[in-house]
């Protein structure tokens, strides 16, 4: 393995200059849509200055109207929100950088498979999606849900390579229903 890596010192900084790349695109004038979604960035507003508001994803700081999504897009933002105060940056960074974590999760998933030139590519087809820069720098919960889908892949890819762990990453790819027992054939009675 570490004699492979040596054999490709360009695949880091080629990985690192496409993460870089990534980030500088998606943040690229990222104020342009101000506070985005609106209904969404209520919500954030209201899960930074309430954490009941933020478990469970409320439209106002008094908990009264919660949002038609699951709150865990939510909780990312209303953080940044708490942390660094209420601003369009402080919003849409979040969904910034999952989509970096999603280009590198991508670049991870089919390096495994097909080596880190293909990989590096899929991250940078990925990258320069038109729909997938617009959802990285937008509110919706859709950035949320790619990384999580991505890493999903991932995982059950990574549990299709080897027979012993693969429940442990068939859990994490939130697939447990798949035992060992159950990849046995039976014998005939």
């Amino acid at each position: 393995m570490a004699r492979a890596r040596r054999g490709r010192p360009w695949v880091r900084p080629a990985l690192l200059g496409l993460l870089a790349a990534t980030a500088l695109l998606y943040l690229w004038n990222l104020s342009a849509s101000g506070y985005a979604n609106s209904f969404y960035s209520a919500a954030v507003q209201a899960g930074g200055e309430s954490w009941k508001a933020f478990f469970f994803g409320s439209l106002d700081a008094g908990n009264a109207i919660t949002v038609d999504k699951p709150p865990a897009a939510l909780w990312p933002m209303a953080l940044s929100v708490r942390l660094f105060g209420l601003g369009s940056w402080q919003i849409l960074v979040p969904e910034v950088l999952m989509g970096v974590g999603t280009v590198a999760v991508l670049y991870a998933a089919v390096r495994r498979r097909f080596g880190a030139g293909a990989g590096l590519l899929a991250g940078a087809v990925l990258a320069l999606t038109p729909v997938a820069a617009l959802m990285f720098r937008f509110n919706n919960p859709d950035a949320l849900l790619a990384l999580l889908m991505t890493v999903a892949v991932y995982c059950v890819l990574r549990a299709l390579e080897r027979d012993r762990g693969a429940l442990k990453w068939l859990v994490w790819a939130g697939r447990p229903s798949v035992s060992p027992s159950s990849r046995r054939p039976s014998r005939p009675s």
